[in-house]
């Protein structure tokens, strides 16, 4: 059956079937027109190796529409007089479709599978019978697996092929699908042609029908469809039928082919944590050569950013829609928190007009798209909204509105939506502007919830009175402040046994990041009222101070409920662990930051403090920020002289612990002190 080739001498024989037959492989697809679909078809073709021979090209389409009717007769028209010009016996064709369908492997695993179905000619299946659902009782049954034939997809020995659309007679509008499926529910023509059904989907997927069999598997650069149901990883994936618009994978480019994409920003009220949405987005995985980046910014405060002053008034999508070479928009709103660093790929991937990565709203049912229109145009829960938002259900979902954050193809902005006043509505908001002259022209929108993308901050009670704002976002954006100001070690504390004991009954711990340290220090500096280090203090009840130190309380800067939301957050935990039986409500008279200087006060005289457990966390670096310092307790004649910055000692205040602060001899130390439980 198989010719011998070089590689013989030196294979097994299933080995030199795999290295011989590529070379007799030859693609076979019908393709009237260039469409974006086509083009993609072929960049997966070339991405795996295919030799790809095209039929039909500048003819005129007379097959129909599939959509409405039964149609395609045209490519088994062009198929068969193709064929006759072929005289390789050995050869082996695969015909399919080329609008709506890639290639997810190559042609070594494609032929592997091929040959283990042992037929000579293997055809695509289906869930559904099209499209005479009458014949359903003539077609064979199967041990398991799909049981009706798909016409989109088959390969076959050119012998066996010739001989099976030898019979075709019948005009170009006629249904190519019921021909093949009057073949094979023939059982004499069947075993004739030694034909079959790939009833697993390990060589062809459609996805007409069996949406909810495959799912992606994103890993190394590269997606590959698994069909769930079967446990198969098909070679080649058909969007055929209403699928078309639902499907999308994409192959992997060079850099340089990656598409241009324009990143719209829009900064539209105080928002919180902005660096780091620029620190996220310099994250993105995506060729920052082929990103162009332009911010719409009505937020004065936010003016500067990493040093670069950004005030755009013309309107954003302009760019896209002025520059011929942008492919994608990307509306990016602030207050997006995108944790995804594949967002921009993976949404580029869909190839879709317009697709919204889905956020939500930590703890909340909100999220950035509807599923539903109410009759007068606003908001309606569709039934399966909560399933997708909360992930029971996932997909890319056609919706009819998006916003925060979406692309829109360039091409869109050039033709239906090249209106300048896109986001403009007398009486709308502007997304809601947006998406509803996107829907009035047949444009339709996606969500997808195929991966974690990320949320979306409150901005509704951020307050802009501070030096750094973000450090009082603990109760708005608990997690975007712990991410931002808790140290990075911190949930490893009892897992990795991270806490040390450096002293009898004090314990080391991590606590804050760097960036929580510096700005704490800072916005103390900045409000700048440090007590005097003297006796007499009107701010502690009896306004007397047995052992001063030179300090801002934390309720003078308008921080105590964030500073007690802290230590009932991140210190209880441990202290209750640490403490075994005892547990604390963290009730704090006094919270407040020291600072040490050679020539201020250097240093503390021993003393016992008022609490039941006292908290001092290190807010810089021994030795980069001052030198000396640290802390002794003298019943134990133990001493830390080099805290950690961001670490926290935690030590009972009374009886024990007289402890005393060691000299600081150059520089300026800070520490915040919090005494626990009076």
């Amino acid at each position: 059956e198989y010719k011998p080739c070089a590689a013989q001498k030196h294979c097994g024989i299933s080995e030199v079937q795999l290295l011989c037959l590529p070379d007799k492989l030859l693609v076979v697809t019908v393709a009237t027109k260039e469409t974006d679909g086509f083009r993609r078809f072929l960049r997966s073709a070339k991405h795996f190796n295919y030799t790809v021979k095209v039929l039909g090209r500048g003819q005129k389409w007379k097959g129909g529409d599939y959509m409405s009717a039964p149609g395609g007769g045209q490519k088994v028209k062009l198929l068969k007089a193709a064929l006759e010009k072929m005289k390789d016996k050995e050869k082996i064709i695969l015909f399919i479709d080329s609008y709506d369908v890639v290639f997810a492997s190559g042609p070594k695993e494609l032929l592997k599978k091929f040959q283990q179905a042992r037929h000579k000619v293997v055809f695509s299946s289906e869930t559904l019978i099209w499209p005479d659902r009458h014949l359903e009782d003539k077609y064979p049954h199967v041990r398991e697996g799909n049981r009706f034939l798909g016409s989109g997809g088959f390969i076959g020995y050119l012998p066996n092929i010739k001989e099976m659309v030898t019979g075709w007679d019948g005009e170009n509008h006629e249904s190519d699908q019921l021909f093949f499926t009057k073949l094979y529910i023939n059982p004499e023509k069947r075993k004739a042609v030694n034909m079959t059904i790939d009833s697993k989907c390990r060589l062809f997927q459609n996805l007409h029908g069996a949406l909810d069999e495959v799912v992606l598997k994103f890993e190394d650069g590269r997606v590959r469809a698994r069909n769930v149901l079967y446990d198969t990883l098909p070679v080649i994936i058909h969007g055929n039928g209403p699928t078309k618009r639902l499907y999308s994978f994409f192959v992997a480019l060079q850099e340089s082919e990656y598409p241009l994409v324009v990143i719209g920003i829009f900064i539209q009220q105080p928002t919180p944590f902005v660096t780091v949405f620029f620190e996220r987005l310099l994250k993105l995985r995506y060729p920052k050569n082929r990103l162009k980046l332009f911010i719409y910014n009505q937020v004065m405060r936010h003016n500067v950013v990493h040093g670069l002053l950004f005030l755009f008034l013309l309107p954003v999508s302009d760019m896209c829609r002025q520059d011929k070479d942008c492919e994608y928009f990307f509306n990016l709103d602030i207050e997006v928190v995108l944790k995804n660093e594949d967002t921009l790929k993976i949404v580029v991937e869909q190839n879709l007009p317009i697709v919204a990565p889905m956020i939500t709203r930590v703890g909340r049912l909100w999220s950035n798209f509807w599923g539903a229109l109410s009759a007068e145009g606003y908001y309606a829960r569709s039934e399966d909204y909560v399933d997708i938002v909360q992930g029971r259900r996932l997909g890319v979902w056609n919706v009819p509105y998006v916003s925060s954050v979406f692309l829109v193809k360039g091409s869109l902005l050039r033709s239906e939506l090249s209106e300048h006043d896109l986001f403009t509505s007398d009486v709308l908001d502007p997304d809601m502007a947006f998406c509803d002259k996107v829907r009035s022209k047949g444009v339709f929108m996606y969500a997808t919830n195929m991966h974690t993308f990320g949320r979306i901050l409150s901005t509704e009670n951020y307050e802009t009175q501070h030096l750094h704002n973000d450090l009082w976002q603990i109760f708005e954006n608990t997690l975007d402040w712990e991410e931002r100001y808790i140290h990075e070690n911190y949930t490893r504390i009892m897992k990795d046994k991270l806490i040390e004991t450096p002293c009898p009954d004090v314990y080391w711990f991590p606590i804050f990041s760097d960036i929580a340290c510096n700005h704490l220090v800072e916005e103390m500096e900045h409000f700048g009222q440090w007590s005097g280090g003297g006796n007499k203090d009107t701010r502690i009840q009896g306004g007397y101070e047995n052992v001063p130190t030179i300090d801002i309380h934390m309720n003078q800067v308008g921080y105590e409920k964030e500073w007690h939301k802290l230590l009932l957050d991140y210190v209880a935990p441990i202290t209750e662990k640490m403490y075994p039986g005892y547990y604390t409500k963290c009730a704090t008279p006094l919270n407040f930051v020291v600072r040490y200087k050679p020539d201020e006060q250097p240093s503390l005289r021993p003393h016992h403090d008022a609490s039941t457990f006292t908290i001092n966390i290190a807010l810089n670096e021994v030795g980069h920020d001052y030198q000396g310092g640290g802390c002794r307790f003298l019943r134990y004649n133990c001493s830390i002289q080099a805290p950690r910055k961001g670490w926290a000692l935690m030590h009972p205040g009374r009886l024990t612990h007289y402890h005393e602060g060691l000299p600081t001899t150059a520089g300026v130390r800070y520490i915040a002190v919090s005494f626990v439980d009076p």
